[in-house]
C-alpha cells in the first residue's frame, strides 16, 4: 500500500475519529491493562467524569471495540471488556504512548485549573 493512498483513506480518518476522541485513548489504555470495572476505570483516569466515561464506553460498544458483560450475582457486577477488535488496538495505543513519552514534554500535559 502506498502511503499517499492511505493518507486520505476514509477508513483511516474514521479510525482516528473513533480512537482520537478525548478520554478514549486513556480508557482503552486502562482496559488493555485489564481494568474492567466502571469505578476502576474512573479511578485510573484522573479527571474523567462519570458522564464522560459512560459516554465513551457506550461509543466504544457501538463501534464493537468494547463489550458490556453483566454477571448475574448479588449485587449485579458489570464489566467492560475489549473485544477482539479492541484488543487489536494494543500496538496502536502503545506506539502512541511511546511516541508521547519521547516527544510530548511533561509540562505540556498539565492544564491550569
Amino acid at each position: 500500500m502506498d502511503i499517499t493512498d492511505s493518507a486520505f483513506c476514509p477508513r483511516y480518518h474514521r479510525a482516528v475519529e473513533v480512537i482520537g476522541k478525548r478520554w478514549t485513548g486513556a480508557v482503552l489504555r486502562a482496559m488493555l491493562l485489564d481494568v474492567t470495572r466502571f469505578a476502576e476505570l474512573r479511578s485510573v483516569v484522573p479527571g474523567l467524569s462519570d458522564r464522560m466515561l459512560t459516554e465513551r464506553l457506550k461509543e466504544l460498544q457501538e463501534e464493537g471495540i468494547v463489550e458490556r458483560v453483566v454477571h448475574a450475582e448479588t449485587p449485579v457486577r458489570i464489566e467492560y471488556r475489549l473485544t477482539e477488535k479492541g484488543r487489536e488496538l494494543h500496538d496502536v495505543v502503545y506506539a502512541l504512548s511511546r511516541w508521547a513519552d519521547r516527544w510530548i514534554p511533561v509540562e505540556a500535559t498539565t492544564r491550569p485549573e
